[in-house]
């Protein structure tokens, strides 16, 4: 059974870093465009960033481009998610997911994970 399962949500102050991961199970992350997602309360969900499984590059949001990195260890099957100086803006709830191909801005996600709460606040 598919599954993806994340962990690293937290509070953290503004300014704050912030590692978030994500364990994938029954399939191979290579073989899908995988990434996160962010859903913030009384707001529609937003694709944060993705490595597509077309070309292998990752591609980021414009909210977050310049404070956050994504990472993928393959052999372990798990994918990461680093963020630096956050914003209160940046308290959501984060989603790993798995798409088939193209980006998560083009393709609706096969898999999800059940989301970790990032809460930016003093």
């Amino acid at each position: 059974q598919e599954q993806m399962v994340e962990s690293g949500g937290g509070l953290v102050q503004p300014g704050g870093s912030l590692r978030l991961s994500c364990a994938g199970s029954g399939f191979r992350f290579d073989d899908y465009s995988i990434g996160w997602f962010r859903q913030a309360p009384g707001k529609t969900r937003e694709a944060v960033v993705c490595i597509s499984s077309d070309d292998r590059l990752a591609y980021y949001g414009d909210a977050v481009k310049d404070r956050v990195s994504i990472w993928v260890d393959a052999a372990k099957n798990s994918l990461g998610l680093d963020m630096k100086d956050l914003k209160a803006d940046d308290t959501a709830v984060y989603y790993c997911a798995a798409a088939k191909s193209g980006t998560l801005w083009t393709t609706e996600p096969k898999f999800w994970g059940q989301g970790t709460q990032v809460t930016v606040s003093t």
